[in-house]
């Protein structure tokens, strides 16, 4: 009996039969993340440490560190950076500012709420190529719906949105908030259905008003999903390379080059793939602080509550 109450207190016999078929199950999962995701990315680490290009004919060389000493001294790369944070919050806040508003209209009992909720999410369903082609016809300088709609307005000329050295990085920041509203405001929307009626009516007969019932009840409820989405925005689109390639391969003169961008340029147009991968380790890098902060304040708002 002793004996039998010291293995269960120690698991039993078969907890290590139930660990084995527990990591069975789970090895489906993890082997497509550790060949398609760690794999490359231990890969793209350790090339950051080597001099390696495209056509060369001797074999590539360690070189340490000096891929990342030459990016502490290459303005580009870090004139790329600023942009690419301009760009992340430019389209982040605005992003989820507008979800945010969406997504309190789409949860109101309206007619045809179906419908509106069904077209809000059209620009989710999207390619990015397809984003960035329609609304370069849009930003178009002679044929363009926005130039022509200003005309009629006689709010202007036509303007190259687009190739402007002022107006570029404005003109993507809009089709980017555009882009991923859908997917914020979805995310606020499941936030917000799942928040008790009963704590906003009963805040009603208190007699609190819109806004403070916003902010005693819902912003709290929402709070968490606020949180993850924005967090996760912001990674998506410091990482954005598909929607702004299309509408300015990065031009013009660079106002609109994202680090993802300059990355690809050295890697595919220019061959260095070792520097190209050494870029890639430092954006790496800044999203994993990302990531920290949001997962620490995450754990202290855990413990605070």
């Amino acid at each position: 009996m002793a004996t039998a109450t010291k293995r269960s207190a120690r698991g039993g016999p078969g907890r290590g039969a139930a660990d084995h078929g527990a990591w069975f199950l789970v090895l489906p999962a993890l082997i497509p993340i550790l060949v398609l995701s760690v794999g490359p990315l231990l890969y793209g680490i350790a090339l950051a440490f080597t001099d390696s290009q495209s056509g060369r004919t001797r074999p590539t060389q360690w070189v340490g560190a000096l891929n990342f000493q030459d990016l502490l001294h290459d303005t580009l790369f870090w004139d790329s950076f600023r942009i690419g944070l301009i760009w992340a919050f430019g389209v982040t806040v605005p992003q989820f500012l507008l979800a945010l508003g969406l997504a309190l209209l789409l949860n109101q009992e309206l007619r045809f709420r179906w419908l509106a909720r069904a077209l809000a999410i059209i620009p989710w369903a999207m390619p990015e190529v397809v984003v960035g082609i329609m609304w370069r016809l849009v930003y178009h300088p002679d044929a363009g719906v926005l130039n022509e709609t200003l005309g009629n307005l006689g709010l202007g000329d036509g303007k190259d949105w687009l190739t402007g050295t002022g107006t570029a990085l404005l003109a993507v920041i809009v089709v980017g908030v555009w882009a991923g509203m859908p997917q914020t405001t979805v995310a606020l929307l499941a936030g917000l259905q799942n928040t008790p009626r009963e704590l906003h009516e009963a805040a009603a007969m208190d007699g609190a008003g819109a806004w403070r019932r916003f902010r005693t009840v819902t912003w709290p409820a929402i709070r968490p999903v606020a949180l993850a989405i924005t967090a996760l925005n912001f990674i998506w689109n410091f990482n954005s390379f598909a929607l702004v390639y299309v509408l300015t391969q990065g031009g013009p003169g660079g106002r609109t080059r994202l680090p993802m961008l300059f990355a690809y340029e050295e890697a595919f147009r220019y061959g260095q793939f070792g520097y190209a991968a050494a870029m890639g380790c430092v954006m790496v890098a800044v999203i994993s602080v990302i990531l920290a902060v949001y997962l620490v304040g995450r754990l202290k708002g855990g413990d605070e509550a």
